[in-house]
């Protein structure tokens, strides 16, 4: 079976452009009609010697930082642009969705306006009729389809376009942020479509996303791009977590800088030097514990003036800030009265029930009778989860955090018997 998409030694450049004067434009055209190369800035390497082949049905993911070459490779993939040196094949009709709705026209309306960007796309006039009262139902425009554009929000036209890249019936699909498109209750609907694409019509996909959790959830495969090179081509779930380490070095280095005067976080007046420490089991400082093991988070702090009634929290996040657990002081303490001085406190968070994984610790401190916040910061200190035999690692794309605590039964007990029996 030939490739869905074949990549040979594609380099994409650009001349980065300098101002300059009247003067060095004269000379710059002098040597031009005289055959010589005018002197400038050597060529930008958008992409930089790029190879890979997608299969047909496969869905891969391509991420990396702004100005890694993502949406270069897009336009290259969709004809859009065409490579420095290198060539690439594709094998099938392509429905590029990238820059969705760049084409609408704000004085005609949204019923010709579909006309228009569906030829764009390389749809036929036939074909688009054919799909018109679906791609108006799907955008649910019914009522404002006859309306000129221009009157339409940037949502109701990202929308109507969505509706009309998806409606083309292509054998891949190269789709650039795209699935972040109108209101919650929409993207569910894009969702939804994605899945219909991709598990049941078995289209070979090339999705760019900065949102790496929709790339873990659809993708079986992932190309992370640096400065125009892959630095990593292989499974979603292994490409996304080194891209989220290499994220969570910048990070650090960020906050390291932000330390020397802040302690990392946002101070009040009240207190300075604020310190984050992690420790394993063992009582070991350690920036990995192995799952199911319990892991200490000790804050310790110079307090400029006494802290009446003190209550400290540590919370836990992921690389991209979802938050997905926080527990207080005052939980298992009452609050605390601190005088002036360096102080530590420590939580013990045991046996925490996280998957294998990047995570990221949170704090805070407030104190006073009218509890006022002396302390909070996020991505203080980082720490990874590793796989520990005869404990569940998830082995499902896009698995989750949380490792539940279950029980299975193939003997239909469960629906025979109280719970509690079993748990006994």
């Amino acid at each position: 079976m030939k490739p869905a998409i074949e990549v040979h030694h594609v380099t994409k450049e650009y001349r980065l452009g300098t101002m300059q004067s009247l003067r060095q434009l004269a000379t710059t055209a002098g040597a031009r009609l005289l055959g010589r190369a005018a002197a400038g800035p050597a060529p930008f390497k958008a992409l930089d010697d790029v190879s890979f082949t997608i299969q047909p049905g496969e869905v891969v993911g391509v991420i990396g930082h702004n100005g890694a070459g993502k949406s270069t490779l897009l336009k290259i993939l969709s004809q859009i642009t065409k490579p420095t040196s290198g060539h690439v094949k594709v094998n099938g009709r392509v429905a590029p969705l990238i820059e969705v709705g760049a084409g609408f026209v704000g004085e005609m309306t949204g019923r010709e306006n579909v006309y228009l960007n569906g030829a764009i796309l390389g749809m036929s006039r036939k074909e688009i009729a054919r799909k018109f009262d679906e791609i108006v139902d799907f955008a649910e425009m019914e009522q404002f389809i006859d309306t000129p554009v221009k009157r339409y929000s940037s949502g109701m036209q990202v929308k109507l376009a969505f509706a009309v890249a998806t409606s083309i019936e292509s054998e891949i699909l190269i789709m650039d942020e795209v699935l972040a498109v109108g209101d919650l209750a929409f993207q569910r609907k894009c969702f939804d479509l994605m899945e219909e694409l991709i598990k049941r019509q078995g289209r070979t996909v090339l999705l760019v996303s900065h949102n790496i959790r929709q790339v873990e959830r659809f993708c079986g495969r992932g190309l992370l791009l640096e400065h125009g090179l892959v630095s990593l081509d292989g499974p979603s779930k292994v490409v996304c977590d080194l891209f989220f380490a290499r994220s969570q070095e910048q990070i650090q280095l960020r906050s390291a800088k932000l330390a020397t005067t802040t302690g990392g976080g946002h101070l009040s007046d009240a207190i300075r030097n604020v310190q984050i420490s992690l420790s394993d089991a063992f009582g070991v400082e350690a920036s990995s514990v192995r799952q199911g093991e319990s892991l200490a988070v000790t804050l310790t702090l110079e307090a400029l003036r006494p802290l009446r009634k003190a209550v400290f929290a540590v919370g836990i996040h992921t690389p991209d800030l979802l938050y997905l657990a926080v527990d207080r002081s005052d939980s298992g303490l009452p609050s605390i009265d601190l005088p002036a001085g360096r102080h530590a406190v420590t939580c013990v968070i045991r046996n925490p029930p996280l998957l294998p994984g990047i995570y990221a610790i949170r704090a805070s401190i407030v104190s006073g009778e009218i509890p006022t916040e002396d302390f909070y910061g996020e991505n203080l200190k980082i720490f990874s989860i590793f796989a520990r035999p005869g404990f569940p690692s998830g082995d499902m794309r896009g698995e989750g955090f949380i490792s539940l605590d279950t029980i299975w039964d193939s003997k239909d007990r469960v629906f025979r018997q109280p719970i509690e029996s079993l748990a006994s």
